[in-house]
């Protein structure tokens, strides 16, 4: 268990560590609030304990940047002017607790157990859901689809950004998924973002947000895709179809970890993991003009290349059971067999549109076909021309 302290005055500080560590917390000092939120971005923290009054950044403040970074790990405020107004308003803005100096030891251990256990409950509860709403398994055995499963085992708990390349269809959206759920931010949210269907004019504000009046539909505040990411991991799916202006603002994003809603002159501090994705030569775009060098390097740290399924046709018999129980599953049908000599049909064909125009062929076969998928189906059913 890890705890922050920020406090402008050592002897509290000095004071609240070793009642924590006494505990058996590990326990990290911010002497002031911009090192506390500093702090905060680079590490995992269960609990919170910052004083209201401090030079500079105020505590207050403190609260509503680490709030707006991870609303579920408890903040407790501090002070030594105490009065019903102020704990209301920290209660108000986000502050699990309140506590009056001179500080009392049996209260700061109460608000420690109940806070802790708190934490306890919402991560468990975050564990339980993604048992129920499982990430789908990536099925082959092959040389090139293992490649990348060792690599997403490798990357997956580091903070390093990852560009997945590869065709349409492919499975770009999975690996970043499985990415997600191997990460230490697999407790967060994942928030995926198509840039190819966002209108130019809307991406700005589906990204960063905006606020109430910014524009003449923006009839309420809106918080962008990087802030509802804080914590977790933000998907930019086909950025390639991002245009220039929109790129120049992801890459401040990138470099500041901060981000601007459109009609505001505040910063706000985000804690995202970015993982991209394109189907298109970023090498190439960047020739043509189409894409920032400098973006590219931040996104590129590690670069997986999903192969198509024409580069992988040995998973087509393992794919096939797959998609076959899968979708039985879902028409609530018996199960259905398939010949050997329909899945040497199978990888005869030249699958253009890789896994997902694969797992619509198995699905038509399941509705048209009878108990049995033989060959004779596959030549005759395969084509969604076929009629």
């Amino acid at each position: 268990m890890k705890a922050l302290i920020v406090d402008d005055e050592r002897s509290i500080r000095s004071s609240m560590k070793d009642i924590l560590e006494y505990e058996g917390i590990d326990v990290v000092l911010a002497e002031n609030g911009k090192t506390a939120i500093d702090t905060f971005l680079k590490t995992t923290f269960d609990i919170v304990f910052c004083d209201i009054k401090m030079s500079g950044m105020d505590g207050v403040e403190v609260l509503e940047q680490m709030q707006e970074l991870n609303s579920e790990i408890p903040v407790v405020m501090i002070s030594g002017h105490g009065n019903i107004d102020t704990a209301v308003e920290c209660i108000k803005k986000g502050a699990y607790d309140f506590i009056e100096k001179p500080l009392d030891l049996n209260r700061i251990l109460i608000t420690l157990r109940n806070a802790t256990d708190k934490t306890a409950l919402v991560k468990e509860t975050k564990k339980l859901q993604r048992k129920v709403f499982k990430t789908r398994d990536i099925v082959g055995n092959s040389e090139s689809i293992q490649k990348v499963k060792d690599i997403i085992d490798k990357v997956a708990p580091t903070e390093a950004r990852v560009l997945i390349t590869g065709s349409n269809g492919t499975g770009k959206e999975l690996v970043a998924r499985w990415l997600h759920e191997k990460s230490n931010r697999a407790s967060g949210v994942f928030v995926e973002v198509n840039c190819a269907a966002i209108p130019s004019e809307l991406i700005e504000s589906e990204l960063f947000g905006h606020e109430k009046g910014s524009f003449t539909s923006a009839v309420k505040q809106h918080k962008g895709k990087f802030e509802q990411a804080n914590g977790g991991t933000l998907f930019l799916d086909e950025i390639g179809d991002m245009s220039l202006a929109a790129q120049a603002k992801v890459l401040r994003a990138l470099q500041e970890n901060r981000v601007l809603r459109v009609g505001s002159d505040k910063d706000i501090a985000v804690n995202v993991r970015i993982i991209a994705a394109t189907n298109k030569n970023l090498r190439e775009e960047i020739e043509k003009g189409n894409f920032r060098e400098d973006l590219y390097h931040r996104l590129s740290v590690i670069v997986i290349q999903i192969p198509s399924l024409n580069e992988r046709k040995d998973d087509i018999p393992l794919l096939a059971e797959h998609f076959i129980n899968e979708i039985c599953e879902e028409y609530c049908i018996p199960q259905k067999e398939i010949t050997e000599e329909a899945i040497q049909e199978l990888q005869q064909l030249n699958w253009t549109g890789n896994i997902r125009e694969f797992r619509n062929v198995i699905e038509r076969l399941i509705i048209l076909c009878d108990k049995s998928i033989d060959s004779h189906d596959v030549k005759t059913y395969a084509n969604p021309l076929f009629v």
